[in-house]
């Protein structure tokens, strides 16, 4: 098979049908009638499997993966890349807010620069200015903390190569960061200019946001860990100046008193040692998970051609 087209649904239902044709119209313009689109349903609870169940009826190309609740986005589009059988992987949200018809101007570079992944870059991050400011703040961060260095405005829209594809399904990671996956996967990459539409608020908070930060630094980077232990040792240094320091004075000047300076230092010390585990924590919790190789996702049932 020559290419495979992949989507996930969560309240997709007002945009299914569009999103069904368009793809279709792309997709015999490249390949002809060599191609699959495949459906994952991540537990949508409105009408998103049912539409989708009608299209596979209608159409032998459709194929519709249905897991059994609500796992997220990430492990819902790797879990569609397990099943695409395509030579060439289009990976899409199916929200429209990024254009089917993308697949052209992305194979025709893939053919012409001969690499093995073409994904879509906005040119200026969609939404308004808390939503850009924060998506900024995100990707500072993350390269900051973990030595990264991720390209920033990337979209869910990529074309891949099988080769590429098998290689990103061997992460077994159980909380799952596609960004970082795509990007430590290596091969060839390349950039492709897009504008995507705004046709809909953002989910992510401002909490919502920092914690997938937290997430994702503590998979792809042991850096906080390194940078505890030098905080831990500076502090001690620190420590033991302020000592030596004490020492003197006390034995060459006069008794120094003041109960504020050591009640402050006691809660500095305190809540530093107390994050400290907490980052520790993290970082115990992820290899507990990890340690128990649940699968990412549970599928319920397929639909359409096996």
């Amino acid at each position: 098979m020559k290419l495979s087209i992949v989507a996930t649904l969560y309240q997709s239902d007002p945009y299914i049908r569009e999103f069904y044709e368009r793809s279709t119209v792309a997709a015999q313009k490249l390949v002809g009638e060599d191609y699959e689109i495949i459906l994952v349903n991540d537990g949508s609870p409105d009408r998103s499997l049912e539409m989708a169940i009608e299209l596979v009826e209608q159409d032998k190309h459709v194929k519709v993966i249905d897991l059994s609740r609500n796992f997220g986005h990430h492990k819902a589009m790797m879990t569609g890349l397990e099943y695409a059988r395509g030579d060439r992987i289009f990976l899409i949200d199916s929200d429209l807010e990024e254009d089917p018809e993308w697949l052209i101007s992305f194979s025709e570079q893939m053919e012409k620069e001969q690499c093995d992944v073409i994904y879509g870059v906005q040119k200026q991050r969609k939404g308004n200015l808390y939503e850009r400011w924060t998506g900024e703040w995100f990707y500072s961060l993350f390269n900051r903390l973990t030595g990264m260095e991720l390209p920033r405005n990337v979209v869910t829209a990529r074309l891949m190569t099988r080769h590429y594809v098998e290689a990103l399904l061997l992460h077994k990671e159980r909380e799952v960061f596609l960004a970082g996956i795509w990007h430590i996967t290596g091969f060839d990459q390349h950039p492709q200019t897009v504008n995507k539409k705004d046709s809909s608020e953002t989910t992510y908070t401002l909490r919502k946001k920092f914690s997938i930060l937290i997430n994702s630094v503590t998979s792809f980077s042991n850096r906080p860990l390194i940078w505890i232990f030098y905080l831990g040792i500076s502090i001690c240094l620190i420590s033991m100046g302020y000592i030596i320091y004490l020492i003197i004075h006390w034995i060459f000047l006069t008794p120094l008193s003041g109960w504020t300076s050591i009640v402050a230092s006691i809660w500095l010390l305190g809540g530093m040692i107390i994050s400290f585990i907490g980052v520790i924590g993290i970082y115990l919790s992820k290899i507990f998970i990890e340690t128990k190789e649940r699968p990412y996702t549970i599928i319920k049932k397929i639909y359409g051609k096996q």
